[in-house]
């Protein structure tokens, strides 16, 4: 039997989460460690980060040790537009760590649904998203827009596929004088490039910010599936916040994007979102959601709630008697844990000292 005690914070994290995906009928999915380099050389603003470790296998085709998971599901996956398929897992993956800058092995756990994803789907997924934050702590956000919203905002500026994407990066940099200064450029008027700025500044509760959007764009064809989605996740109304200041990567993403942040990490620990793009992409008829969930960057979080390495240093001399040693042992490891050592370990923390 497995003592809980004896987990490491990422591992019952890990543990949690697997379980709460299976409760949803999401299955796991394994796969290899490495794939063809040229599939995230094709993809690689995709990734979180573009440094990928590679090799030459036996026959001279090159490698790379998988810096995502995602494309790799996507590639192996069989492509069923009509069906649906969900699988969740917690694999590896290899990459420059934001917090050391250098290449480390850093564990990811997430979910996938592809194929006929529906109203349902997205908000399941995003449900799964909320509680997924709640299990690590109740101090959490999840920050979610709409793409779908901004660039039919967008298209009402102009018509001109450039300078609607040209927006819609400036939207995502929160650059409200970049918006004002190339509406101006391209002739747009004020009033529209006021209610562009006005939705990209929008952010806040749910219920507050969709009757902002009944009125800045009440036309908006997909404005009646974000409400439907912003009503069936009532339960976690108090963690979601609505900002239309985040778009993610336009070439890969559309529909609902989403990132996940608790409170003591100042970068996001979970990111996610439909990416029917990316799926078209790579020649997939189907559509996709899903998220991953960042433990390498909540380690900030388990080294800041931790007060003690061992709870009790027993510290012995060479004339200890070994069985008595093991007796005591054993007595205190029923505690908590113990460390007996003839010396104690620099910068070690614990919670009490006791000398036999």
């Amino acid at each position: 039997m497995i003592n809980e005690y004896n987990l490491r914070d990422d591992e019952k994290i890990i543990f949690s989460l697997r379980s709460l995906y299976e409760k949803y009928g999401y299955e796991q999915y394994k796969m290899v460690k490495f794939e063809e380099y040229d599939l995230y050389v094709k993809n690689k603003e995709f990734l979180v980060s573009e440094n990928i470790i590679t090799f030459n296998d036996t026959c001279g085709k090159l490698l790379a040790l998988k810096p995502d998971v995602t494309l790799s599901i996507i590639k192996n996956s069989e492509d069923d537009p009509q069906g649906i398929h969900k699988v969740y897992y917690n694999e590896n993956v290899y990459r420059v760590s934001k917090s050391s800058k250098s290449y480390r092995e850093l564990m990811q756990v997430g979910i996938e649904c592809m194929g006929d994803v529906d109203g349902y789907c997205i908000s399941e997924t995003l449900s799964l998203a909320a509680m997924s934050l709640k299990t690590v702590s109740d101090s959490c956000v999840l920050s979610i827009t709409d793409l779908d919203v901004l660039s039919y905002a967008a298209g009402l500026l102009t018509s001109d596929g450039e300078t609607s994407a040209a927006l819609l990066m400036l939207a995502g940099e929160k650059n409200l004088h970049g918006i004002a200064a190339k509406c101006e450029s391209e002739g747009i008027s004020k009033d529209k490039c006021a209610l562009f700025s006005s939705l990209v500044s929008l952010h806040g509760r749910p219920g507050t910010v969709i009757g902002s959007l009944r009125q800045l764009v009440p036309d908006c064809p997909s404005l009646p599936l974000l409400e439907s989605t912003a009503a069936s996740l009532e339960e976690y109304e108090d963690i979601i916040d609505l900002d239309f200041s985040y778009t993610g990567d336009l070439k890969y993403y559309n529909g609902i994007v989403f990132k996940g942040y608790i409170d003591g990490v100042p970068t996001a620990v979970l990111s996610g979102g439909q990416y029917d793009k990316l799926m078209k992409k790579m020649g997939k008829k189907s559509k996709a959601i899903g998220f991953a969930v960042y433990l390498d960057e909540l380690e900030k979080l388990f080294r800041a709630g931790k007060d003690y390495d061992v709870d009790t240093v027993l510290l012995y001399g060479e004339s200890a008697q070994r069985k008595a040693l093991t007796e005591k042992v054993k007595e205190l490891s029923a505690q908590g844990s113990v460390l007996a050592v003839k010396r104690i370990p620099e910068k070690l923390r614990y919670r009490q000292l006791i000398e036999f």
